[in-house]
């Protein structure tokens, strides 16, 4: 069994987009800038946000938080959407997920300017995206696609099944795996919670992408010998063996999973580090113009 691990080439995408930036700059050009809008106190989204500064701060990048309050009416934050997307030194923004029950989700997407959608959550992107069309890619599935293209993972004629149907990465995903490049070609499955006989259709995948948000969901009797598995769950559970009192799983239940597979996505460490680097990677993108020209 081999690790395919996401701290390390996220750690080597960021030494090369560390490197872009510094060639900015000797040109006496501006560093990308990102930004990310916050509403409301969520602990896990103000950790994410906390995050993206941290990694644009190592790659030289620029960044602004807007911190809104949970309270803000929809027509509010539209206007601060419509201020981010007139703003010329800023390249991408993100507006950060979940919003408050009272505001429109997709209404707050669709008002973000399409070459500025660094996350890709814009209709314009995924449809891009879906036609091969030069894109921004949401994070989440990006960081897959580059972390199998960097780990020379063979996808092409394979069996890829893929565990939800999220438009954050289960949908995308599944688009870009049987898309006509490489990592991709592959025969893809989509499952869910619907799905009949489960166990059979994951038992037979070369590939196994798990999104499905449930902890240690996926056993080793769902699993083909020699699988590579790709997890992208990330749960917060109780220990009494961390000095936190907590530790971090996935949806896949690693310790037997691991031990039948050729290839898998540690939890931490795995697609975590990758769906940030990736969020870096739009951004240089958009601070390039090399999607919207």
């Amino acid at each position: 069994m081999e690790l395919i691990d996401g701290k390390k080439t996220a750690a080597e995408i960021k030494d090369e987009i560390a490197a872009e930036v510094k060639k900015m700059m000797d040109n006496d050009e501006r560093p990308p800038h990102l930004a990310a809008v916050l509403v409301g106190n969520d602990p896990a989204s103000e950790t994410y946000v906390s995050a993206k500064e941290k990694a644009c701060k190592q790659v030289g990048f620029s960044s602004s938080t807007y911190k809104i309050e949970s309270d803000v009416e929809e027509e509010e934050l539209l206007k601060t959407v419509e201020f981010l997307n007139n703003d010329p030194g800023i390249d991408g923004f993100i507006v950060q997920l979940p919003l408050p029950d009272h505001i429109d989700e997709q209404k707050i997407i669709q008002s973000i300017k399409p070459s500025k959608d660094v996350d890709g959550f814009h209709p314009e992107n995924v449809g891009r995206m879906t036609i091969g069309l030069p894109a921004y890619i949401s994070a989440t599935p990006n960081g897959i696609m580059e972390l199998l293209k960097r780990a020379d993972i063979e996808t092409q004629g394979k069996n890829c099944v893929v565990l939800g149907r999220s438009n954050i990465v289960g949908r995308p995903i599944s688009i870009l795996m049987s898309r006509t490049t490489q990592p991709g070609n592959a025969t893809v499955t989509v499952c869910h919670s619907k799905t009949q006989n489960l166990k059979e259709i994951t038992a037979a995948a070369d590939i196994l992408i798990v999104a499905m948000g449930k902890p240690h969901f996926v056993t080793a009797d769902m699993v083909k010998e020699g699988a590579i598995v790709v997890d992208v769950g990330i749960h917060r559970v109780e220990s009494d063996k961390t000095k936190s009192g907590f530790k971090l799983i996935g949806d896949v239940k690693f310790d037997e999973v691991s031990q039948k597979v050729s290839h898998i996505t540690p939890v931490p460490g795995g697609i975590g580090p990758m769906t940030i680097v990736s969020l870096l990677m739009n951004t240089l993108r958009a601070r390039k113009n090399e999607i919207y020209h």
